[in-house]
């Protein structure tokens, strides 16, 4: 429900008196998918130039693995400022911003001669560009939406999905044709598309009803009028006189006022205001609340993601690797991640169903999935030919899709912190997981040129979404910790027993009413 109009163009605030669960929110679910598509899309797209890049390059695996490696710590290490500006000057100048700089990046990576090069333009200035464009979008998304939350964040972040399953055959394709510069070249300004989506992140202000709560006193005097105001109806409509009977309080004689103010009320009358009848002052946010990290249940959800990070990227990244290493061709290694992509689509649109059943424990559902996933990870080595690859690789996307889709919109669950504290949390979980968004391509690549063996790196995986697995299970058991002791401090301060209210500490005001009452009664 509106309770403010607004001027109908994208750039003026929606205000809402709760969260409308849909309205211009599916604009901004609109925009996000194809925010996923371009960001997070490309990301996992980028394993059709690894083989290009080591050939004209000349680099090892590991080097050239820290291209994607440094693009992912500084979109995750950068998270808080992100947080911070989107905060002071909205999400829609963030976003446009950050798709500049994703362009900007693409478009100089597409002309560096060196490997040092594509670090600092894919890898600081469009990583920079990601953080600044991926996590205000998800965040404002969560605002518009709340029963609606969990299904609608995970289809529209199915774009990312569509964007492998398409980008990967399409960039191999035309790389024979126009070579991967070029290639990369038209990569780097389609991107610009996201400044178009972040124009459309219109701002949404929340402005709860306030409720008035009118004296029980004031209330029975209006019925007392109004049953006076019959009877003088009634006696002056049988002489046709002409006179105006009002029913203002003022008019009434002081004996009646007396009378009604001594009367006890009985109950409360709430009354609902609109917001724009009475202006609430809106508290003003905090730019970045750490107060998050008090919270038992959320450092160890942050310790979650900071390991299962170490499985999102790298199995994308090598699965083309691996399968031409089985001697398959790279037409046809294409395919697998483009099935991996499909199958993660499908993920994402059934945990989100599944999320938003109710009641359901949301974080169990997401625990049984990342243990899934880590025997996903588990079962690529011991693929050895194109269809035992590419059975594993859709298992393993759909997986995905259920935990990739749903681990930063579970922060705005009470289950971790909730709504009020997600843009924060959000900032610092994605801060945590940059330490192995940092460390996990080339741990991967190091093992696989010191085993010469691509299975190692799925191994290297499957180990951190066994730890992330571990601090997920903890989530909960911290949180009734964290509360118990909360509750046993709360009934030690109150254990002093109170004070007790003498039963004649209110007789004497009620007998002087009744004496003074009296004598008007007499007075008069």
């Amino acid at each position: 429900m509106t309770v403010k109009a607004t001027r109908m163009s994208c750039i003026a605030p929606n205000v809402y008196t709760k969260v409308p669960d849909g309205g211009w929110g599916w604009i901004v679910a609109f925009a996000f998918f194809f925010v996923e598509a371009l960001t997070y899309g490309i990301i996992k797209s980028f394993g059709v130039f690894f083989t290009d890049l080591v050939q004209s390059f000349d680099e090892s695996n590991s080097r050239i693995s820290w291209i994607i490696s440094i693009c992912v710590f500084v979109l995750t290490f950068t998270a808080p400022l992100s947080t911070v500006l989107s905060n002071r000057f909205g999400h829609r100048l963030v976003v446009m911003t950050g798709g500049l700089l994703i362009s900007t990046g693409m478009v100089a990576g597409s002309f560096a001669r060196t490997v040092v090069e594509m670090y600092i333009s894919i890898g600081i200035v469009s990583g920079l560009g990601y953080c600044l464009t991926f996590l205000p979008t998800v965040t404002i998304l969560s605002q518009y939406f709340d029963k609606k939350r969990s299904l609608v964040t995970a289809v529209a972040s199915t774009g990312e999905c569509f964007a492998v399953f398409s980008f990967a055959p399409a960039i191999t394709a035309l790389k024979e044709h126009i070579g991967w510069r070029y290639s990369l070249l038209f990569v780097g300004l389609l991107q610009l598309g996201i400044v178009a989506c972040g124009s459309l992140l219109r701002p949404i202000i929340i402005k709860a009803q306030e409720v008035v709560k009118v004296s029980p006193v004031e209330e029975q005097k209006e019925t007392k009028y109004i049953l006076e105001n019959e009877q003088t109806r009634t006696s002056i409509d049988s002489i046709d006189s002409g006179v105006e009977v009002t029913t203002s309080p003022h008019n009434m004689p002081g004996d009646a006022k007396l009378e009604l103010k001594n009367e006890e009320p009985k109950e409360n009358t709430d009354i609902l205001i609109e917001a724009k009848s009475i202006p609430i002052k809106q508290p003003k946010p905090k730019l970045l609340d750490f107060s998050v990290m008090k919270n038992y249940g959320f450092i160890c959800y942050a310790l979650f993601g900071l390991f299962a990070t170490l499985g999102f990227f790298a199995p994308s990244l090598y699965i083309i690797p691996l399968s031409m290493s089985l001697g398959i061709d790279k037409d046809r290694s294409a395919y697998i991640l483009s099935a991996m992509a499909i199958a993660e689509v499908f993920g994402r649109i059934s945990a989100g169903w599944v999320l938003n059943k109710k009641p359901i424990r949301k974080i169990y559902i997401e625990l049984i999935s990342v243990i899934l996933l880590d025997i996903a990870l588990f079962a690529f080595p011991l693929a050895y030919n194109f269809w035992g690859l590419m059975m594993c690789s859709i298992f393993f996307g759909f997986m995905l899709g259920t935990v990739a889709g749903t681990h930063i919109p579970m922060l705005a669950e009470d289950d971790v912190v909730g709504i009020e504290k997600m843009s924060s949390a959000a900032g610092v979980y994605v801060f945590i997981q940059s330490l192995s968004g940092l460390a996990g391509p080339p741990l991967a690549g190091v093992l696989v040129d010191t085993t010469k063996n691509y299975s190692s790196a799925f191994y290297s995986c499957a180990a951190g979404m066994l730890l992330a697995a571990v601090f997920l299970s903890l989530v909960m058991p911290c949180k009734k910790i964290q509360y118990q002791r909360k509750k046993q401090q709360v009934e030690e301060n109150t254990s002093e027993p109170l004070q007790d209210v003498p039963d004649d500490f209110i007789e004497p005001d009620l007998g002087k009413n009744e004496d003074s009452l009296r004598g008007n009664d007499s007075m008069a």
